[in-house]
């Protein structure tokens, strides 16, 4: 006879874990998460910053001309690309446009900027996450795999296994590590030929640069280059191999950090040949930029137009500590070609803050939440910058527009050629555009994106020696302030979109929005529910770390957070608790 085993039942381990703030950033992210440890996966995440600045309300009344010197200094990692963003923006609402010399700068300080940028975060930040010492705290088992698997690409960047990569990412030790704080340090020397200063310009400016650019300048610049161009032939497939050996020995693991391929992108590096800065012109200027523009709703590349794409752009409340402004004065109800504006778009918000205590199922973060408007189905959308590689090289890949000779989109991919290097021959790279979105993708994206960024920065500097052998050495057209302008100014900071829009009035700011691009990554859920993209893509993320609840690092957690190279400072805010304002006055000594 048969006997029937009545089912045991099974206890579900489910544990509340904090991370805040979020290290190897600037300390103002915290990622609060609910863990089914007995099923290996996430099944809630928060994400909240708990401090308010309020650029966007001290900027009023201010003189237009001082706005770049004002917003670089709403980060010290990207207040470059803020001052750049700015003078873009200005450049529109004052109707100048720089010479091409100076259109080249603004690029090749950029660019610069970018390949700094990249290097620093992927090896000495993400990649901590992948290093040997993180690898044998949280998968043991993994390490000794990776002690025995032959690195595909040794020949080419040194490492004969994936141990050996993983070592030399070890932070303060590992050779890899120690050779990109090297390569930050004379990155920043290339931004400062033509910016002045790094991280806040001082030459960089509205109507071009006031640098003093002459065949030395690009000289210099040009030797540091090749350098990085040698750099980045041995960092992008070493960064190959350690990526497909994770996502070979760890089935699953293309899920970490996976979210919908929503993506953002403004598109950057403008052509001079087609830049005129006129929002009139936007839409095909936009498109000859060495990064195309481009809004992508659930893998579908919808638009490369930058005028639609700054028309669906909403700023949604919902989980952050502000006022709604819908009975707030309207600023702009139609744009400069006569299109409606929406009254929650940029362009139209007022920030009206209000501090209160942190509550999950209501308001829990400072961070607002700006969502794409998709008017085929009349829903907002939750897009990401995929940490801004990931969505600049997948927008460009698929819209087949750039081909500047060094890098050309196929409409499947981008080609990269890497010319002769001091000690290392011409190399061709590909990246192809990937079945998914995740945390993996994200950083092989920005590997190879140090690469693109270096053949812009060497099409440009090619670009700008033409016009200093011709004797075309003016940088910088002068302007005047008009009295009333509608502008906007979309660039992109290494992390992804970054956007300021303002209002002129009687020739002063009556409005100014900076979007940088963590604040599009970090929001909160928003009035529809909607979990913002870092909750989106932690939620649901398996676990695959060793370490039960006792132990637990959550290293995956980061790993999918990480992925979108958060830096918060632009998006906080300060709050002291409990309800208190905190008024402060600063008196100049020489008035004391």
């Amino acid at each position: 006879m048969a006997t029937i085993e009545q089912p045991t039942e099974r206890k579900v381990v489910v544990k509340e874990m904090s991370w805040d703030p979020i290290t190897r950033i600037v300390g103002s992210l915290g990622i609060h998460t609910e863990i089914d440890f007995t099923n290996q996966h996430v099944l809630k995440c928060y994400s909240t910053s708990m401090v308010f600045r309020g650029f966007d309300i001290y900027m009023k009344g201010v003189d237009p001309r001082d706005a770049h010197f004002i917003t670089s200094r709403i980060c010290g990692i990207c207040g470059d690309n803020h001052c750049t963003c700015s003078c873009l923006n200005q450049n529109m609402a004052y109707g100048v446009k720089p010479p091409k010399l100076g259109d080249y700068a603004y690029n090749l300080a950029e660019s610069a900027d970018f390949m700094f940028d990249h290097a620093i975060f992927n090896d000495c930040m993400a990649n901590v996450d992948f290093c040997e010492q993180m690898v044998k705290e949280t998968n043991p088992t993994l390490l000794k795999t990776a002690e025995q698997t032959p690195a595909p690409h040794g020949d080419i960047h040194g490492y004969k296994t994936i141990a050996e990569i993983m070592r030399a990412l070890n932070p303060f030790t590992g050779s890899f590590y120690l050779e990109t704080l090297q390569v930050a340090r004379y990155t920043r020397e290339m931004y400062c030929l033509f910016g002045g200063r790094h991280t806040h310009p001082s030459t960089i400016m509205p109507g071009g640069v006031s640098a003093d650019i002459t065949h030395q300048t690009c000289t210099d610049y040009y030797v540091r280059l090749m350098r990085y161009i040698e750099y980045a032939k041995r960092t992008v497939p070493m960064h190959d191999d350690l990526y497909d050996f994770f996502l070979e020995q760890l089935p699953g693991y293309d899920m970490v950090g996976y979210r919908d391929t929503d993506l953002i992108c403004w598109g950057c590096f403008d052509d001079p040949e087609y830049v005129d800065y006129s929002y009139r012109g936007m839409t095909e200027w936009g498109r000859h930029r060495y990064i195309t523009p481009g809004l992508v709703f659930k893998g579908e590349l919808v638009s490369t137009d930058l005028v639609e794409i700054n028309l669906a752009i909403r700023i949604l409340l919902g989980s952050s500590y502000f006022d709604d402004w819908s009975s707030e004065e309207t600023f702009v109800d139609k744009d400069p070609l006569g299109n409606a504006v929406d009254k929650r778009h940029p362009w139209n918000k007022v920030t009206l803050p209000r501090p209160q205590k942190r509550d999950w199922a209501d308001k829990y973060s400072w961070v607002v939440s700006p969502r794409m408007y998709d008017k085929r189905n009349d829903s907002y959308v939750a897009c990401d910058t995929g940490g801004g590689p990931f969505a600049r090289q997948w927008v460009t890949a698929k819209a087949g527009l750039v081909d500047i000779g060094y890098l050309k989109a196929t409409g499947t991919s981008l080609q990269m050629v890497l010319p002769r290097t001091a000690s290392m021959p011409e190399m061709e790279l590909e990246w192809k555009i990937p079945e998914k979105s995740n945390a993996i993708e994200r950083d092989r994206a920005r590997s190879y994106h140090q690469a693109y960024s270096a053949l812009v920065g060497l099409h440009c500097l090619e670009k700008a020696l033409v016009e200093i052998r011709a004797g075309r050495t003016k940088s910088w057209n002068s302007f005047t302030v008009p009295s009333e302008a509608v502008s906007v100014g979309f660039h992109e900071a290494a992390r992804g979109v970054l956007s300021h829009h303002m209002v002129i009035r009687e020739g002063k700011i009556a409005n100014y929005q900076p979007y940088p691009p963590t604040p599009w990554n970090a929001n909160p859920r928003d009035v529809y529910g909607t979990p913002g993209p870092y909750e989106d893509a932690v939620q649901n993320t398996p676990i695959f770390e060793e370490n039960g609840p006792e132990t637990f690092k959550g290293v995956d957690i980061m790993r999918a957070v990480r992925s979108f190279d958060p830096c918060l400072p632009c998006g906080v805010h300060m709050y002291t608790g409990a309800g208190r304002v905190r008024k402060v006055q600063h008196r100049p000594t020489g008035l004391s």
